[in-house]
């Protein structure tokens, strides 16, 4: 019984912090990021600030907190793929994990647009990627063949792959969301990978 009460809370908790998350992220675009106070966030979402700072510890933290959330799924993704499939080919199937998060394409449009249109959200979204870097270079190191340098090697691969994400993200924005993102990705991987 305690068991399901506590799974019971996490889904509630889980809820309400993708709801405040929303309503941020709506505040955020149409008023900016800088100029959308916390006040302004707590007062759409029926909520007192104090309410807030228990679900999100600051602002950035309400505009970039899924990310980490994403990146321990696309880690568990990676995770699930067959040890013998290439790296680069498990890379993209988990980080297919991120166009199962429900929402519209419009709002997944206003959310990237949002995080690489404000500087301090751009680098903080690079800080919670690099954190994916550090969950999926452990992943993929066995893969490897072994050598003083597969812990580098991981490293740079899982960094690489982020990078080609990222860029295809920010392609997919400049398009205004009118074309497929793991076509840009693709894109992205070759031009890294081709051969000199």
């Amino acid at each position: 019984m305690a068991q399901k009460q506590t799974s019971i809370r996490e889904q509630t908790r889980s809820v309400v912090r993708s709801l405040l998350a929303r309503t941020a992220i709506e505040l955020f675009a149409t008023h900016g990021y800088d100029n959308t106070t916390l006040d302004e966030v707590a007062t759409a979402a029926g909520v007192s600030r104090r309410t807030l700072f228990n679900y999100f510890s600051s602002k950035e933290d309400l505009a970039l907190g899924g990310l980490s959330e994403q990146g321990e799924l696309i880690a568990e993704r990676f995770a699930q793929r067959p040890a013998d499939e290439d790296c680069w080919a498990s890379l993209r199937a988990a980080f297919q994990a991120i166009e199962e998060i429900e929402t519209t394409p419009e709002h997944r449009l206003e959310i990237v647009t949002l995080l690489f249109g404000n500087e301090s959200l751009r680098a903080g979204h690079a800080e919670k990627q690099a954190r994916w870097q550090d969950l999926l270079a452990p992943l993929i190191e066995p893969r490897l063949p072994d050598s003083g340098h597969r812990a580098l090697q991981a490293r740079a691969i899982a960094a690489a792959a982020i990078t080609c994400l990222q860029a295809a993200n920010q392609e997919w924005a400049r398009l205004g969301g009118r074309a497929d993102l793991f076509d840009l990705y693709d894109t992205a991987v070759q031009a890294i990978r081709r051969p000199a």
